[in-house]
């Protein structure tokens, strides 16, 4: 995994090194039990996505293999059997974790029961409950060799049925069912007895009732197993200019529905003549690396595995609090007038910024708000401000991304409402994603426009919000507020690119002044001053900024990296990056917002933002960071970073083995992101 320039941990193979880190947490008896069934959720959905995009695009490189070798520096399809085999191990582990909790959770009086598990009176529930909720929504297909094999739904678990008989003579059938998860829960909370919970997953509730489906049909015995299959979930953008984009976007969407499949992942229990004949029909060869499971799939569902039982099989869930600056005040924009604030997600209120944005929409003063949506929440309190703002006769321009992998269709939604209202809508930027978190307003104060900004690492989103650690810089600082406009002129006139003195801006300077920042610490620690960098991130990826980095840390720069996700860097190689150390943070929150600390001869450089260290966010998307003027919101960020720095409960020590080592406990047990909500409140 050596490059012939720079030493870089695939980022295939780190991505599921990240994805262990969840399953840790699943395996982790110190989390409470229907939180660790949920981190097995996540883990699958991570996992689903990861084949729908990383592995359909590496099995798409695979057609052009010695052009891919050279230019990804290693075999693509050597690659992939890499992958397969990491990820049947973890399928194992994942097995064998499920099974530990379900025996945990009979101790706690929850058990889940399979179709032949029921009680008399369980039994008579469950027909019943099928008789009226479900049946009407299954419709099976039966399956014919002659005949091709049913479109199968990219997302949905389906149950393969053989329909037995005895006498060889007579053919046994087949049938599919899709499991209706869209129309009702996964799990089905069966009576209480004798205070034991029990609960019935929908999948096996089928299984209990398949004679009641198939009566009509001669058999001797039923059958049935879980199948799911991952299909390629990159949008295809035709060049037809006579299309508007959002028409593109629109007819790639249907496409990705019928995307190529990548995966199949079937119950490892499956008869051998089902299994070929499936391969078979979908046109998967062995090559293509199915996957044998477990009794169920799609285990994604099992994010909302029902809260039943004691309070202590769940976290507690906290309070945002308010912000010190703004609780209590009746104007916004009077306080952010006189000082910076800077809210901090989940442990502070998201509810700020609605009632920023709500003052904003029935202010007289306000002339217009500009602000960009990447993903807006399902219900979108931030879109009704925007909405309630135009019919209070303020100038509303949204920045509305479509290209937001799998939020196109809610954001196609959100532009079209906010259009109806009449809002100018700007389809982000041919050839890039808008990817920055910013809203300008624009208020008329003693005649002259004042201009207001927000700069920040998350979406305007109300339900990530409670549970991603981001941060939102509000200002009236004019260095900053003038270039926050000069970006929005930019997605208005894609021509005018514009220069930042303040903002980092990609795609046109953010690389080149972090590379700066970067040599003026290589130059200080050569000085023998004080140099060092703290940066904290989602992903680093970009071969060009790690080798930097390698520059720096072989100067005599000592470098913190504080990594959730792919991390290609190898921190601690002697002769290359023996000054750097590096952690990664899994736990309740997903660790989101971005940090960068630069040394800077003792005079430090605070920024936030919206971009992780990959080339997509460097040079193919508009990502703003955002310098930290404020001494003490610098004073805050230092006291976030040395916290999670102090972690030695939820981090995990990135090296070159990307095994997931804990950070070694020395005296205190710190678990940082309870210290934090502590320190807020």
């Amino acid at each position: 995994m050596i490059t012939k320039k720079v030493l870089l941990i695939n980022r295939e193979l780190s991505w599921l090194a990240f994805n262990e880190r969840v399953l840790q947490e699943a395996n982790d008896k110190s989390v409470p039990l229907i939180e660790r069934i949920k981190f097995l959720g996540i883990f699958s959905n991570n996992r689903d996505e990861f084949f729908r995009v990383r592995v359909a695009t590496l099995k798409r490189i695979v057609k052009h293999q010695k052009k891919a070798e050279e230019l990804m520096g290693e075999n693509p399809t050597l690659l992939l059997d890499k992958i397969q085999k990491t990820v049947i191990e973890q399928q194992n582990k994942f097995e064998s974790i499920y099974q530990g909790i379900l025996k945990e959770l009979g101790k706690k009086n929850i058990a889940i029961l399979n179709e032949k598990e029921l009680s008399r009176t369980q039994g008579t529930f469950v027909k019943n409950y099928f008789k009226d909720k479900i049946m009407p929504t299954l419709f099976p297909i039966m399956l014919d060799s002659s005949m091709p094999f049913p479109y199968l739904k990219d997302k949905s678990g389906y149950l393969i049925i053989k329909l037995g008989r005895t006498d060889k003579e007579k053919k046994s059938k087949y049938a599919l069912i899709e499991v209706p998860t869209d129309v009702h829960s996964r799990f089905v909370v069966l009576p209480k007895e004798k205070e034991k919970n029990y609960i019935i997953l929908l999948d096996d509730v089928i299984r209990y009732c398949l004679e009641d489906v198939f009566q009509n049909f001669e058999h001797d015995y039923i059958e049935s197993y879980n199948i799911k299959l991952t299909r390629d979930a990159e949008i295809d953008m035709d060049n037809d200019i006579s299309k508007s984009f959002v028409e593109k976007i629109s007819k790639g969407l249907k496409a990705r529905k019928k995307g190529q499949p990548v995966r199949l992942v079937y119950d490892s229990q499956i008869a051998p003549d089902i299994l070929e004949f499936i391969m078979k029909k979908i046109k998967l060869g062995k090559e293509d690396n199915p996957i044998p499971g477990g009794r169920y799939h799609n285990f994604k569902d099992f994010i909302s595995f029902p809260n039943i039982g004691t309070p202590d099989l769940s976290y507690k869930k906290i309070q945002p609090v308010k912000h010190p600056d703004l609780k209590n005040q009746k104007s916004v924009f009077k306080v952010i007038g006189q000082k910076d604030v800077m809210i901090t997600y989940p442990y502070q209120s998201f509810d700020h910024i609605i009632d920023m944005l709500r003052e904003a929409s029935i202010d007289p003063k306000v002339q217009s708000i500009k602000i960009t949506l990447y993903r807006a929440g399902k219900v979108s309190n931030v879109v009704k401000a925007l909405i309630n703002a135009i019919k209070n006769g303020k100038s509303v321009t949204t920045v509305i991304e479509l290209r937001a992998r799998f939020d196109e269709e809610s954001n196609l939604f959100w532009a079209e409402k906010l259009q109806e209202e009449g809002a100018r809508v700007i389809y982000g930027v041919p050839s890039l994603k808008v990817h920055s978190k910013m809203f300008c307003i624009t208020r008329k104060e003693g005649g002259k426009n004042k201009l207001y900004a927000h700069i920040g690492t998350g979406n305007f989103n109300e339900d990530t919000s409670k549970v991603y650690t981001d941060h939102s810089l509000l200002t009236a600082d004019t260095r900053i507020t003038e270039e926050v406009e000069k970006v929005f002129g930019f997605y208005e006139d894609n021509f005018k690119t514009g220069s930042y003195k303040h903002l980092l801006v990609s795609p046109f300077f953010m690389r080149k002044r972090l590379i700066q920042l970067i040599d003026q610490e290589i130059k200080n620690a050569k000085s023998k001053k004080p140099a060092y960098i703290i940066l904290k991130l989602n992903n680093l990826v970009d071969a060009v900024m790690i080798k930097k980095l390698y520059e720096a840390s072989a100067s005599g720069v000592k470098i913190k990296l504080i990594v959730r996700g792919i991390c290609s860097l190898v921190a601690g190689v002697k002769g290359i990056s023996d000054n750097i150390e590096a952690i990664s943070i899994v736990d309740k929150f997903l660790e989101h917002s971005r940090v960068f600390v630069f040394c800077n001869g003792g005079e430090e450089k605070y920024f936030i933002s919206s971009a992780d260290w990959m080339t997509r966010n460097l040079d193919h998307r508009s990502e703003v960071a955002v310098p930290i003027y404020d001494k003490g919101i610098q004073q805050q960020l230092k006291k976030i970073i040395h916290t999670l720095w102090s972690d030695n409960t939820k981090a995990r020590v990135l090296g070159s083995t990307q095994n997931n080592e804990y950070k070694k406990s020395t005296g205190k047990k710190i678990r940082a992101q309870e210290e934090l909500f502590t320190i807020f409140k």
